[in-house]
């Protein structure tokens, strides 16, 4: 699942939204799509990688561990200015557990529901902060918002249809909403944790973190082990590099070009993507109620942003 930097936090300067020139409009989505891509690619990696016979938790720690020394090679190289050791602790506390958990929730599911129904149930976080802010009062919901909820909790109805159907396990679908609203909340705690940080070693600590939980709780299941398989550990580095670091640092290189209203819609490719390599990849089929509910989630988080840059 995508994890992406707070889009706001020690964000380089960049092309004005709407002023940015060809060229860099055009790096800008291929950046963003190589991003959506390697995100899309979690679900599939992770159900692979666990068919080899490895925990999820082990291939959690495996993925963080090797995430999290490749960030922090690149901040060492990079010269970053150091930060205070109590704000350190936080990344590495809220933001990495805090990914944990949202992580760890969301590829749960898959022992539940296929890799494309996770994929549009987690798109629904928008739709969450949406409704988080409504409830605080930080945001009133007129109509074009009202119209974006409803066509992500109707998407959400369609895909997963009437319980006395015998259709969708409810438990995935409890797991996914689950890792949806946990990351709605994770990405305005991360905006006010980074402040002027840089995103590379706020990133680097919170990978750190999220290496640290679930080495606990590999050991703590008794699950955990070194002894992996060359294919398994070939999983677990494409993983690592093709669906973790690297499309965190295209991500921002997109963000800085077309910046975040026409990111964030550009992004919604994502569960598209891992809808077809699910059914390419894992033979997962597509069902028309999955596209259908899909559509509409999608359709709402672009209604938002619509929104959000008219505002802006």
């Amino acid at each position: 699942m995508p994890v992406r930097p707070a889009p706001t936090a020690g964000r380089p300067a960049g092309p004005a939204e709407g002023n940015a020139p060809d060229a860099a409009t055009g790096a800008g989505l291929v950046y963003t799509l190589l991003a959506a891509t390697g995100f899309a690619s979690v679900s599939i990696l992770t159900s692979a990688a666990v068919a080899t016979g490895l925990s999820l938790t082990t291939v959690l720690t495996w993925r963080y561990v090797l995430a999290a020394v490749a960030l922090t090679l690149w901040v060492g190289a990079r010269g970053y200015r150091r930060i205070p050791p109590r704000e350190m602790l936080r990344f590495v506390a809220l933001g990495g557990f805090g990914q944990a958990l949202l992580v760890y929730l969301a590829l749960a599911s898959l022992a539940y529901i296929p890799a494309a129904t996770l994929a549009f149930l987690f798109y629904t976080y928008p739709a969450w902060v949406a409704v988080a802010q409504a409830v605080r009062g930080a945001e009133r919901i007129d109509g074009r918002r009202a119209l974006a909820l409803a066509c992500s909790f109707g998407g959400i109805a369609v895909m997963v249809g009437r319980p006395s159907a015998g259709g969708i396990d409810p438990r995935g679908v409890a797991l996914a909403l689950g890792a949806a609203i946990v990351y709605g909340a994770y990405i305005p705690m991360m905006r006010v944790l980074q402040k002027d940080h840089p995103v590379a070693p706020t990133s680097a600590y919170a990978k750190i973190g999220s290496a640290l939980a679930f080495l606990v709780a590999s050991v703590a299941d008794r699950s955990f082990t070194a002894q992996v398989t060359p294919s398994a550990w070939g999983l677990i580095a494409l993983l690592t590099l093709g669906s973790t670091v690297l499309p965190g640092v295209f991500f921002l290189q997109g963000l800085v070009r077309l910046g975040p209203v026409r990111t964030a819609i550009v992004s919604s490719v994502e569960p598209f993507l891992t809808a077809v390599l699910a059914a390419v990849v894992l033979g997962q089929p597509l069902t028309w109620a999955t596209l259908a509910g899909g559509v509409a989630i999608v359709a709402a988080v672009a209604l938002l942003q619509v929104r959000r840059e008219r505002v802006a």
